[in-house]
């Protein structure tokens, strides 16, 4: 009999075993793939959250930058993490300084007036990108590290704006590829930017109601608050308090030839050179712009022209560092000393404090109109 019609003939319709073997392996592979591809996902996942409850915890601001720097590139067993911020009124480095004993970026930490200056691209970076490191585009976000072999950028956005990026860096060329999956990195990025923006408000509201966000010095309303208490102590005690009001000497040209960062590190440096010489009990203040108080209680004008006379030693006597390029400015102080003596019928404590920082800053003025670099008491008591 001849053959069905139907039986597939020699060559045709049967599929090749090795072609099957061939796509079942590719199966196979594919399968594995996509197996540890979830795994890795699930994985990172996993990591991603919890490292956002770390940052959630963060105290600090100091503390939040320390666990995104140093705790993801634990966590995820980075070459490089790295955290440049958006931050033209240097507000953020003025609120540091209150949680630092020394004023500098902390390690991974880049603060920038325009985020374009430092990579172009990043004026369009809606999304995280993953990618291969390129020269051109990446270096100044990795400066002085050894070129990476890939990156991820995660933008920190809160409300349509670009508040800064995090940069992690793998020696790795495949570790960030466009082909990974990036919304947990998305997530993160928004976790991290919620973080920074409540630790900036935390440490605002902190520091905004008594405290001089620049020096950490009290600022001019807890002076006044303080100053009332003190003079209502002095009457009950039959004690006098002093008030010096200081001035740095040519301030505005400092701002002028170095600008105004230079200006406020030697705001800093001043503040913190007074302070070294206060008492225990006294109580220090930044009044506003380049003029701090101090308030010495109990003190008679002598132990007020002590400390004047210190503060004035400690802040000429050793120049200060202006700026990187070791240039140093020798800043002189002027300063008011006045005493008030509260009387035993005197109740309106407030109406005394302003009359004492009045005196003290007559006295100011006439140190200034003398030639600065000098001190100057009141004759009169206050009472």
């Amino acid at each position: 009999m001849g053959r069905s019609q139907t039986e597939p003939q020699d060559g045709e319709g049967a599929a090749h075993p090795d072609a099957l073997q061939d796509e079942m392996r590719h199966l196979q592979a594919r399968l594995a793939q996509l197996t540890e591809e979830v795994s890795r996902n699930d994985s990172l996942l996993r990591k991603t959250q919890e490292r956002e409850l770390e940052l959630l915890r963060a105290g600090s601001l100091t503390e939040l930058f320390e666990r995104l720097i140093h705790g993801l590139r634990l966590s995820y067993g980075l070459d490089e993490v790295a955290l440049i911020l958006h931050d033209p009124q240097h507000e953020i480095r003025h609120l540091l300084s209150g949680d630092a004993t020394t004023p500098t970026e902390p390690p991974g930490v880049c603060f920038v007036d325009a985020l374009v200056t430092v990579a172009p691209q990043l004026a369009n970076l809606d999304r995280p990108w993953l990618g291969p490191y390129r020269k051109a585009d990446h270096e100044l976000l990795v400066p002085g590290l050894a070129p990476p072999g890939s990156l991820a950028l995660i933008p920190l956005r809160r409300s349509e704006q670009l508040d800064g990026v995090l940069v992690f860096s793998s020696t790795d060329p495949i570790r960030f590829t466009s082909e990974l999956a990036s919304d947990f990195l998305a997530h993160l990025g928004l976790v991290a930017a919620i973080c920074v923006e409540n630790g900036v408000n935390r440490a605002r509201l902190t520091r905004s109601g008594f405290t001089d966000f620049l020096t950490g010095f009290h600022n001019r309303r807890y002076l006044h608050a303080r100053l009332r208490e003190e003079l209502a102590r002095a009457q009950r005690g039959r004690k006098s308090i002093v008030c010096l009001m200081i001035d740095v000497d040519h301030f505005k040209r400092i701002n002028d030839q170095y600008g105004h960062l230079a200006g406020d590190a030697v705001l800093r440096e001043v503040a913190h050179r007074i302070d070294t010489e206060m008492r225990i009990s006294d109580t220090g203040a930044r009044f506003g712009g380049d003029e701090f108080a101090l308030v010495l209680s109990p003190a008679s004008m002598e132990e007020g022209e002590k400390v004047a006379a210190r503060v004035l030693h400690a802040v000429r006597n050793l120049p200060i560092p202006i700026g990187k390029d070791a240039r140093t400015e020798t800043v002189t102080l002027s300063i008011g000393v006045a005493r008030a003596d509260p009387g035993p019928g005197t109740r309106d404590y407030k109406v005394l404090a302003e009359r004492l920082i009045a005196e003290a800053d007559a006295s100011l003025y006439r140190a200034k109109s003398a030639g600065r670099n000098r001190m100057a008491t009141s004759p009169n008591v206050v009472s």
